[in-house]
Formats: structure tokens, C-alpha cells, sequence
């Protein structure tokens, strides 16, 4: 006797189409959009009885009278590496001409940044650093990365403001001169002169 035996073939089923389905739309906020093409954010209606809330920026006690109340002999003066060149071109004294310039006794500070722009100008200034090496300068300990001095010099100008900044250098002159209470020493004439003292303290101005 012959067994037919009959194999059924299982075939795959077939995938039935979702009706009624939408395609993901991209949001018209969506970072990738280009920006002329991109929806604005809608601005809140902002309240007109709402009260309205500023940031004032805060102004160090010192300056409460018509000048700042933490200048005052010994004064303490931080110094910038063009201002120790240009002293030992126009052949001045440091601590002296400051003297000259303010009749009263002067503590030059001199920031670590300063004296590692000054070590990096290498062998032709190794006078302006043996003058920074000067046991009457005061070192400053920076904490910063890097040696640029302007941004330290600008930093501690504004949070302590018993300094006065001796430079050369117009950019940071143009900076400092936009923080309150700070005055400027510089080299004019082969002498030192200074800007924005008050009347009470320092030489005349030429």
C-alpha cells in the first residue's frame, strides 16, 4: 500500500494598511528648518499692573561720597608690563617718580601674570624683569590659567578698590575707565602723571 502524504505550504502572512494614519510632521520650530523659514515663538502678553523687576548693578560701598573712600597713602599701585618698559626708556624710577607723582608713600603690586609676560620677552628685557624682582614690589598670586595679564588686572581693579592701575596701554585704559573709582597712573612729559584722582589726594595735573 502507497501513504500519499500531503505537505502544506504556510505562506506569509500579509500585512494589512493601517487606514487613517498621518506621517510624522517636523515641527516648523524645529532646529533643523532653516532660520527665515523657522516659526517664531509667540511672546507672552506681558500684564501693565504686573510690577516690573531690574537687576541694578551693585556699586561698592566706598563709593557712597563723590570719591572712593579706600584711596589713600600708602597707596597701593598695580603695575603693567608696558608701564615697567616705559619707565626704563624714559629713564624713571619707580617707586620714586610714583612718589614724585602722588607725595605720599607708594606700594608697587605686580601680578604673577605680568611677571610671566615679562620672563617670556625674553633676554632683551631682563632688565624690566630684574626691576619687577625688586624687593619693593609686592607679588600677587594669580589663580587664572594662561599669562594674559589685562583681563586679571581689569578683574582685581574691579573687586578691590583701593588699587590704582599704572599702564601705557590704551585698551586697557579704554577698559578700566569704565569701572567707577578706579584712577590711572601713566608716563607723560618723562614724569608719571594720573587721571580721575580726587582733588583731596596726589600732585596737580599737567
Amino acid at each position: 500500500m502507497h501513504i500519499r502524504l500531503t505537505v502544506l505550504r504556510t505562506q506569509p502572512k500579509q500585512k494589512t494598511k493601517k487606514f487613517a494614519v498621518m506621517k510624522r510632521m517636523i515641527s516648523m520650530k524645529d532646529q533643523r528648518i532653516k532660520e527665515k523659514d523657522r516659526a517664531k515663538a509667540k511672546k507672552k502678553k506681558k500684564d501693565p499692573s504686573e510690577l516690573k523687576e531690574r537687576e541694578v548693578p551693585k556699586y561698592a560701598s566706598c563709593l557712597f561720597f563723590q570719591y572712593n573712600t579706600q584711596l589713600g597713602p600708602p597707596y597701593h599701585v598695580l603695575v603693567d608690563t608696558n608701564f615697567i618698559n616705559f619707565s626704563i626708556k624714559a629713564k624713571l624710577d619707580i617707586v620714586q617718580s610714583m612718589m614724585d607723582c602722588l607725595y605720599a608713600k607708594c606700594i608697587p603690586y605686580i601680578t604673577d601674570c605680568v611677571m610671566a609676560e615679562i620672563e617670556k620677552l625674553g633676554m632683551k628685557y631682563r632688565v624690566a624683569l630684574r626691576i619687577a624682582k625688586d624687593p619693593r614690589f609686592e607679588r600677587l598670586p594669580c589663580t587664572h590659567k594662561g599669562t594674559y595679564a589685562d583681563d586679571c588686572l581689569v578683574q582685581r581693579v574691579t573687586q578691590h578698590k583701593c588699587y590704582i592701575l599704572a599702564t601705557v596701554d590704551r585698551d586697557l585704559k579704554r577698559r578700566v575707565r569704565k569701572i567707577p573709582g578706579v584712577p590711572i597712573m601713566y608716563i607723560s612729559n618723562h614724569r608719571y602723571n594720573i587721571e580721575r584722582m580726587p582733588d583731596d589726594y596726589g600732585a596737580p595735573r599737567f
